[in-house]
């Protein structure tokens, strides 16, 4: 195989509300901070053990206005995407790089009303429905095809 694969698949809580940029002709960008823990044992201490990893998400246009709609800080939530490395220059003139998640799939995990927000928000949240995005449409579509005998 001579291709190459760039593909990123995280299910983590939100760090912070999405952080919205708005550009002129319509289009907008958001981003927001994730976190992902890894949990183990150590075996000398018998002590237990949690590794948190943050990734910094960006999502586009539609997809980047549902999200600050409806994720708030602490929700759970599955990140599809690829990562894109940005260099970028400092006050002092040193290059500098970040590594981003550039999201074009999503799925809100959290249960309504599961948020770090206070009661008021949760209610009014409650009463509006979320759009499926595509990776609940392919997981059903997936499912279905799973019943093949071979």
């Amino acid at each position: 195989m001579s291709g190459t694969l760039n593909k990123v698949m995280l299910i983590g809580h939100t760090g912070d509300d999405v952080k919205m940029h708005y550009f002129e002709g319509g289009n907008s960008l958001g981003r927001f901070p994730l976190a992902t823990n890894e949990t183990y044992t150590n075996k000398q201490t018998n002590e237990r053990v949690t590794n948190t990893e943050w990734h910094n998400v960006v999502v586009r246009n539609k997809a980047a206005e549902i999200c600050e709609k409806y994720l708030k800080k602490g929700d759970l939530v599955y990140i599809e995407g690829r990562l894109k490395t940005r260099k970028w220059q400092d006050d002092k003139g040193m290059d500098r790089y970040s590594t981003e998640v550039h999201c074009s799939d999503f799925t809100f995990l959290s249960p309504k009303g599961d948020s770090n927000n206070n009661a008021s928000n949760n209610t009014s949240q409650s009463a509006q429905k979320p759009q499926p995005t595509t990776a609940q449409n392919n997981n059903q579509v997936s499912e279905e095809g799973d019943d093949l005998p071979f």
